[in-house]
């Protein structure tokens, strides 16, 4: 029997409000500021307004601030 490889399940997509600023206790501009200065990763556009973010991207970013 062939092994069978687990299959991926695929990354959540998180909007800023309220999956963001929950998950890491910072404001809307915050967020927004943090992502024009660089500081945060740029969101994926689904339309002219709205914008989400991976949450695996999410997660990396929270491990890496206390380090």
């Amino acid at each position: 029997m062939p092994a069978t490889v687990p299959q991926k399940q695929p990354d959540s997509l998180l909007r800023v409000e309220p999956h963001i600023t929950q998950r890491m206790s910072i404001s809307r501009s915050g967020w927004w500021k943090g992502v024009k200065d660089g500081k945060f990763p740029p969101g994926i556009k689904l339309s002219p307004r709205v914008t989400v973010w991976k949450a695996s991207e999410i997660d990396a970013l929270i491990a890496n601030i206390g380090k």
